[in-house]
């Protein structure tokens, strides 16, 4: 049995991209349960995973020094995944090695200068892999833009939708509990996710409230804040914080529409949990946006925060003329994510690299 090491310790966060990649990919792996490959999960609490999981998984602790070369990891393990691009945590020996690569949104973010320490830590692991996979194409498109890509097997894999299974919420009461036609939204209170440009939508669109989901004791959630505040919209806006999976799915299934003005997505899960449910979903025209949302969202083309609102009516107006059709489309699309296949899909580039 060929032995893959998954070094997946930002699963730690389970309100983040990554953290919410990680696990999903494992319960996909542990469905598929390929009797010819041993699985190595790295983690800081095994113990919850052991519980979820089991001994289907082998578990290795995650150490701070393992980020290090001379503490870096000996053993010689037949694959080496490195599922969060992020990553100082590398074999010490020369290992078969799969990147995954979900953005380089850092190059906006952080520096566009390739000598950056983020950015050479990022063409390191592009020299080291023996083979890449995206989670999309823009993820692709934009990392062959910005960085020279070794001749290796490059691989799209979508990211599957976390709530293709839907929970039962029939005695369920929300912490928060909206009474009016309300839009929802979820994500890291970051900068990119443009979570204040709804907000200043939401004065044109008085027969509405807006809910945020997410981690909203950042900074740039203060930014939300003063928008909200300075439009008089305290009554119109809730910031929830962050929220179970049942609050989510609650949301997701009783909002009238979900709202999702990012600036950079490399896929963004959201969106499809929302199509799941059949909702609206409307999304900034950017990055890989209209790739994962497909033909049935709706798209802005800029953020004016008029205009956007008119975007939302005029959708508004069309999904509802042919909603059963809608719904019965978004729904489609939204289960076609699936992390089972997502990690079938995985397992054939490991094998293809045994």
């Amino acid at each position: 049995m060929k032995k893959v090491f998954l070094e997946t310790h930002n699963i730690k966060n389970q309100f983040s991209g990554f953290g919410q990649f990680n696990l999903h990919l494992l319960e996909g792996l542990f469905k598929c349960n390929d009797p010819e490959i041993q699985f190595v999960v790295h983690d800081y609490k095994m113990n919850d995973l052991k519980k979820r999981f089991g001994r289907f998984f082998k578990y290795r602790h995650y150490f701070g020094m393992t980020r290090y070369s001379l503490t870096s990891i000996r053993t010689k393990y037949d694959i080496w995944h490195s599922v969060n691009q992020n990553t100082r945590v590398e074999p010490f020996y020369d290992l078969p090695y799969l990147l995954t690569v979900h953005d380089v949104n850092f190059i906006d973010e952080i520096s566009n200068d390739l000598n950056h320490p983020r950015n050479l830590l990022f063409k390191e692991k592009l020299k080291r892999a023996n083979a890449i996979t995206y989670i999309s194409q823009y993820a692709m498109d934009s990392t062959h833009k910005y960085f020279e890509v070794p001749k290796i097997p490059e691989y799209i894999i979508y990211n599957g939708n976390p709530s293709s299974v839907l929970i039962d919420l029939n005695t369920y009461q929300p912490q928060f509990n909206c009474t009016s036609n309300y839009l929802f939204t979820i994500g890291d209170f970051l900068e990119r996710k443009n979570f204040h440009i709804l907000v200043q939508m939401m004065p044109y669109l008085k027969n509405y409230k807006l809910i945020i989901a997410g981690n909203n004791n950042r900074q740039y959630a203060d930014k939300v804040r003063e928008t909200i505040t300075a439009l008089n919209l305290e009554g119109y806006v809730t910031l929830i914080g962050r929220i179970s999976e049942e609050e989510k799915q609650y949301h997701l299934k009783n909002c009238t529409a979900f709202v999702f003005p990012s600036l950079r997505e490399g896929f963004g899960l959201p969106p499809i949990e929302a199509m799941r449910f059949g909702k609206p979903v409307f999304l900034a025209n950017t990055t890989s946006l209209p790739e994962i949302g497909g033909e049935w969202a709706f798209y802005w083309d800029t953020f004016d925060p008029q205009e956007m609102a008119k975007t939302f009516q005029d959708g508004m107006l069309i999904f509802e003329k042919n909603k059963k059709k809608y719904q019965e489309e978004l729904i489609k699309r939204g289960l076609s994510f699936n992390w089972e296949k997502t990690a079938q899909q995985y397992i054939n580039v490991y094998k293809s690299l045994l």
